[in-house]
This record gives C-alpha cells, sequence and structure tokens, in this order.
C-alpha cells in the first residue's frame, strides 16, 4: 500500500498545474452614458423610415386594383370569414367610403366601346344586384367599369325575402340568389344621386359624370304590388329619368312573385308602351340634355317563341336596347356544391349557356339599331369576346366580381386586349361584323307609301332589299346542296353503327 500511495503522489506531483481564468468585464467607456439617447433615437429613426416605406408601398399596391393580393389573399379571406350577404355589403361599404383598390391604367384603344352612337372607354360594366342603394356608385367607377348599374331600387322601401338568402357554389364558382329586391325606396336612392350632382356645372354631363361611362338605375316593383300592375315602373321612369343615362326595366328576378309573367307578350305590350310614354314625356335632363335610354332586361329561361314574340314587342315600343341575361332558375347537371339545391336565380358560368342561346335568337330578330348587353357567366377576356361574337354590343359582370374582387374588371380588359391581338381586330369592328351579321335587314315593304322623288328612293330601296333576298336564298340553296352528300356519307356510317350494335348484341 505504501508503494502505491508513494507511486500516486509522484504521478499527482508530475501533473501540470490547472490554470485558473478569471472572467474580466471591459470596463464602458466614460462618455457611453452620454451617447445612448443618441443611438436609441437613430435607431427609432431608422424603423421608423422602413416603417413608413413598408406601409407606402403596401397602401401602392392594396390600392392598384392589378394586386394579386385582391384576387387570391383579401377576396379568399373575406369568404373564409363571413356569409356570402355579409361580405357582399362589407365590400359595398369599403367602396362607399374610398378604401378599396382603383383601377390606374388607361385602356387600350382596342376595347372602346359604343352603344346608340355614344363612344364609351370600355365595353365591361357592372350589373345590377351589387350595388342595390347607390351607396358606391364612384367606388365602382373608379374599378374601371365603363357602365354601372345600381339597382333594383323599388318605389317603398322593402326588405326583401328572409334570411338566409344568398348561397356560394364555390367549387362551380357561382351564386344562388333569392334577395327579392331589398331596397331602400326611390326617395332615399334619389338622394344619393343628387349629392354627387356638382354644385355648378356649364355644359352636359354624363349622369355617370364621366366622360366615355353611363350610370344605369335598375327600376323594380315592390313585393306587394299587383301583379299586372306597370305603375312601380312609370314612378320609377319619373325618378330617375333626370338623372340617369340609362333606366332598366327589370321583369327577369325570379324572386319577386308575378315578375317573370310581364315577359308574356300581352303584359309586355302594356308595360313597354307605359314606361317609354312616361320617359318621352320628360324634359329634357338639365344634367345630360337629354332623356335616358330604356332598356329591357330579360331571363335566360325563355324559349325561341317567347324571345321572338319579346323582338316584335320592343320594336313596336321603341325600346332602345336589351340586356340578356338575368340569373336562371335551371340546375344543370354538372354542378358540384350542395347548395344547388337552394331556390332562387342561380349566376356565374354556369349561365353562360344559357345567356349565349338567348343572346343570339335575339339578335336575329331584332334589328342593328337596337343594341344587345350580353350579360351571365362572363369571367374571362375570351368569355367577352364570345358574346361580341353572339352580337352583344357590351357586356356585364357580376358573379366573377364577387369572386375574384376589385381587379377583376381590370384583368377581364387585359385579357380581351389579348384576346383582340390575336383576332387582329378591335373590339368594335367584331361588334359591327357579328351585329350586321346576325341581325335581320329591315323590310323597307312595310314603309308607307311615298310620293315625288321620295317615291322612286323608295322603289330602289325596295328593289335592293328583295335583291339581297333573293341572294341570301341562292346562297342558302347552294349551301344546303353541298352538305347533302356529306349528310348522305353521316346517314350511311350511323345505319353501319347501328347495324353493328345490333350484330354484337345478337353475338352476346
Amino acid at each position: 500500500m505504501s508503494l502505491l500511495k508513494n507511486g500516486s503522489v509522484r504521478l499527482l506531483a508530475k501533473r501540470p498545474p490547472i490554470p485558473r481564468y478569471r472572467t474580466s468585464v471591459p470596463a464602458r467607456p466614460a462618455s457611453s452614458e452620454a451617447s445612448s439617447p443618441a443611438t436609441s433615437n437613430a435607431r427609432a429613426l431608422v424603423y421608423a423610415a422602413v416603417f413608413t416605406a413598408s406601409a407606402g408601398l403596401f397602401t401602392i399596391y392594396y390600392f392598384d386594383s392589378r394586386s394579386a393580393l385582391h384576387r387570391y389573399v383579401l377576396t379568399p379571406t373575406l369568404r373564409s370569414l363571413f356569409d356570402a350577404e355579409t361580405g357582399h355589403k362589407l365590400a359595398v361599404k369599403a367602396l362607399k367610403y374610398g378604401i378599396a383598390a382603383k383601377d390606374q391604367v388607361e385602356d387600350d384603344s382596342s376595347i372602346k366601346g359604343e352603344i346608340w352612337g355614344q363612344a364609351v372607354n370600355n365595353p365591361i360594366g357592372l350589373a345590377a344586384g351589387f350595388d342595390k342603394d347607390g351607396e358606391a356608385i364612384d367606388g365602382l367607377f373608379d374599378l374601371g367599369f365603363s357602365w354601372v348599374e345600381i339597382g333594383s331600387v323599388t318605389p317603398k322601401p322593402q326588405p326583401g325575402n328572409p334570411k338566409p338568402r344568398v348561397f356560394r357554389l364555390e367549387e362551380d364558382q357561382a351564386i344562388i340568389n333569392r334577395y327579392g329586391f331589398p331596397s331602400q325606396g326611390h326617395a332615399f336612392v334619389l338622394s344619393r344621386l343628387k349629392e354627387r350632382l356638382p354644385q355648378f356645372f356649364t355644359e352636359p354631363k354624363p349622369a355617370s359624370l364621366r366622360p366615355g361611362d353611363l350610370l344605369a338605375v335598375n327600376l323594380g316593383k315592390n313585393k306587394d304590388a299587383p301583379t299586372e300592375s306597370i305603375e312601380d315602373f312609370v314612378a320609377g321612369v319619373k325618378s330617375f329619368g333626370p338623372l340617369s343615362d340609362v333606366l332598366v326595366i327589370n321583369v327577369s328576378s325570379p324572386n319577386t312573385p308575378g315578375l317573370r309573367g310581364l315577359q308574356n307578350k300581352d303584359h309586355l305590350e302594356r308595360l313597354l308602351a307605359g314606361v317609354t310614354k312616361a320617359r318621352d314625356e320628360l324634359e329634357p335632363s338639365s344634367l345630360t340634355s337629354r332623356r335616358p335610354k330604356l332598356v329591357l332586361k330579360l331571363a335566360p329561361d325563355l324559349d325561341e317563341h317567347q324571345l321572338i314574340d319579346i323582338a316584335d314587342v320592343v320594336q313596336q315600343t321603341k325600346i332602345d336596347g336589351v340586356i340578356v341575361s338575368n340569373t336562371t332558375i335551371q340546375r344543370p347537371k354538372h354542378l358540384i356544391n350542395a347548395n344547388k339545391q337552394e331556390i332562387g336565380g342561380l349566376s356565374g358560368p354556369p349561365v353562360k349557356t344559357y345567356s349565349l342561346k338567348a343572346l343570339k335568337t335575339l339578335r336575329q330578330h331584332l334589328p342593328a339599331s337596337i343594341p344587345l348587353i350580353g350579360c351571365g357567366g362572363i369571367s374571362t377576356g375570351a368569355d367577352a369576346l364570345e358574346f361580341a361574337k353572339a352580337g352583344a354590343s357590351l357586356v356585364q359582370i357580376y358573379t366573377s366580381f364577387g369572386y375574384d374582387g376589385v381587379g377583376t374588371c381590370r384583368r377581364i380588359k387585359d385579357e380581351l386586349v389579348e384576346e383582340l391581338k390575336k383576332e387582329g381586330k378591335t373590339w368594335n369592328q367584331v361588334v359591327d361584323a357579328s351585329v350586321k351579321q346576325l341581325s335581320p335587314i329591315p323590310s323597307p315593304l312595310n314603309d308607307l307609301v311615298k310620293k315625288g322623288e321620295e317615291a322612286v328612293s323608295q322603289l330602289v330601296a325596295e328593289a335592293n332589299y328583295l335583291k339581297t333576298l333573293l341572294q341570301e336564298a341562292s346562297e342558302n340553296v347552294a349551301e344546303s346542296q353541298d352538305k347533302k352528300p356529306e349528310t348522305e356519307v353521316v346517314s350511311k356510317s350511323s345505319e353501319s353503327v347501328e347495324l353493328a350494335e345490333v350484330q354484337a348484341s345478337a353475338v352476346a
């Protein structure tokens, strides 16, 4: 043990000593206490500058309607947080108080439009139903729409149908609503329109107060009004005629009992005769120096015979134009969302097929002098161009605006410019060509017989008209003959397929 102990002692003695470190804290300079407030102030100034710059950049980004922020962040967030009607009301308030984005880009010359001989900045309008009481007119024009339609407005205030009454079909990008014309009434909306007017003006202005833009008021009737009464519409013409560019007679909402019955020929004749008489009796507006245009808004659910009857009535009563179309009561089989079972009018892409069909039919039975405004399922520039090729002078959007937010109008206009570049045409060129091709040629044969030199001109016009009819008839005959062999081939092919199916079933 002693040897072991002695060896351990010797080993420990040879071990190098462990150094002991002392933590030293450098002394602060005597001047540090004096410089600390200056450094803090500089840091605060830097933070404030960064925050101000960031806020400024965000503000610029937010107030530009082209920002992806609106379509992909803000609008989806609103949809996730609020039900459809609450989200709708919040959007109207944001536009009313000027805290929404603006379209800051000048419209391309290729999408300039024209209607009733008046130039419009672009062909994209907003349909009625979004701003029911005229709260956000200027905010909507700031988004780049050339046509803003407020309403429907009823003579007396009414709450509309019970809630819930608006339903999103997100998988279908569609909406079903049964609002039922909630309205604050003529007097309230009229006061809002008057508040917009400048105190002094020396020359006529459009009711929109913006060159190249049109303000339309959509007129509805109260739910408790007699079904066949036209008095609510006549009252609307008298109230809003002096303060609007266009008045829209809405007989196509599916959410007011009996309203669509006014589309029947007999009722429609009486209604349109009444409103045109009321419009013609108005004094020219002190604001616009003219009387408003009258436009009829139709449902997409009318059949061909009904549309032909309506075309006759429109021509007889001198209505200025037709909007095709309102929402549909039909439910396409491809709808996915469970809300498809809800009662009300369906809008969005699923209604496009019905609207286009009705538009084409009506275009073929109205002269070129009566313009059509396309509405129903328009969400892209390609959609807008498709309506132009079907004979629409302008188009309106609604549901796509609700889903994509404040940048929708700008996006559609930009897409339309690209589509027109592919065509090598302008919007007006496309519209003019389609209207000329689709619209019937007015017959001079029904004109009153004239005398003297005018009689010669009338005979020449009648001869040219008959010549045109003969040319069309010969072209149709030629086309039918060209198609006959092809039809026979298709028929034989069909027979072969049917025979093969019979043989296959026999073998089975």
